[in-house]
């Protein structure tokens, strides 16, 4: 009887395994299928990531989970999307060769851990963060087609069991789709971007052309107001000279904007050819810049019924800024107040 019963078992044993293997394969079906109607659903990258996170928590039964994406600039990794019941903050950030997820990152292998606290890589610090405790994971590196990785795919906490090699190969389904779609997502951002700087180079250009016969024409205006208030002082006519000086200050006004337009339009050039004009510091005149900056806008204030005034400007010492750049900067200050201020 014994012999018999063993006998069956070793015959079930391999009908329970094929089982097993047909579960694990309707389940990968089922991810693969999950992921890919989200593909399809013209989703915005943000959404996307949503999509598969929620994806993978739904076919591994888990808790909560986490898309950290890598930042190469402050070499972190960046928590883009968290859901469930340990949810972290979108823009925390940790180092990318800290904990789980950084070891994952730097190896580009997943990794199981079914007891956390007993896995010295786990820092606590986001357990702390979300008032919440972990105990099994799997982390999952998200890779360009090329290999190399972009980020980690976190699950947390199976329901009703602990996370295994069978949830690796679901998981690594939807890890390799959604970074495909990330990678996706951002060469189409980039491929927007490329067109809004080739834009902007076509515009500066145009802009840099139409200036060309108003600076000039400034210059024209400047020498017949000139030719006039000598015509008009031989008649007689000494009241011409304080409307003279009246224009030739707005003919100056107009001429600095127009080069200082010229300058910014220049930049804007430079920027899309890849070249950046780095800031110039000297010695310059704080007052100098302030009363270039009011002598510009003042026309306009006073159309708005606002008066500028300036004092102890005599008493600032000379300061090492980039001129052009600070000018600039008080400008956009001065004029984006003035529309604020009450009647």
């Amino acid at each position: 009887m014994t012999e018999q019963v063993v006998l069956k078992e070793r015959r079930a044993a391999p009908r329970r395994e094929d089982d097993r293997r047909r579960v694990r394969k309707d389940r990968e079906l089922e991810a693969a299928r999950l992921i890919s109607e989200a593909l399809f659903e013209h989703l915005t990258p943000d959404e996307l990531v949503a999509k598969a996170l929620r994806t993978a928590l739904d076919v591994v039964q888990a808790e909560s989970g986490s898309i950290l994406l890598a930042d190469p600039v402050s070499q972190q990794l960046i928590f883009r999307h968290s859901i469930g019941e340990s949810i972290v903050k979108a823009g925390t950030a940790i180092p990318w060769d800290k904990g789980i997820a950084g070891s994952v990152f730097q190896s580009g292998v997943p990794l199981v851990v079914r007891d956390v606290k007993q896995d010295p890589r786990h820092s606590s610090v986001i357990d702390e963060l979300t008032k919440h405790t972990t105990h099994d994971m799997i982390a999952i590196p998200l890779k360009r087609w090329e290999g190399e990785p972009i980020g980690v795919l976190e699950v947390l906490n199976k329901r009703g069991g602990l996370l295994d090699e069978d949830d690796v190969a679901i998981l690594s389904i939807v890890s390799a789709i959604t970074a495909s779609s990330i990678e996706q997502a951002r060469l189409y951002q980039d491929a927007k971007l490329a067109e809004v700087v080739r834009l902007l180079g076509d515009i500066s250009h145009e802009i840099k052309n139409l200036l060309m016969p108003v600076v000039v024409g400034a210059e024209l205006m400047e020498g017949e107001l000139k030719d006039l208030l000598a015509a008009a002082l031989k008649r007689g006519d000494h009241q011409a000279k304080e409307s003279f000086e009246r224009c030739n200050e707005v003919v100056g006004m107009v001429d600095n904007s127009l080069r200082r337009i010229q300058d910014r339009v220049k930049e804007i050039a430079d920027c899309v050819k890849g070249l950046s004009t780095p800031p110039e510091f000297a010695p310059c005149q704080l007052d100098k810049v302030i009363l270039e900056v009011t002598d510009t806008l003042k026309w306009w204030s006073g159309q708005k019924g606002v008066s500028i005034h300036t004092s102890g400007l005599g008493r600032t010492p000379a300061i090492v800024a980039d001129e052009r750049r600070l000018f600039n900067a008080l400008y956009n200050l001065v004029n984006n107040a003035i529309p604020e201020v009450p009647a």
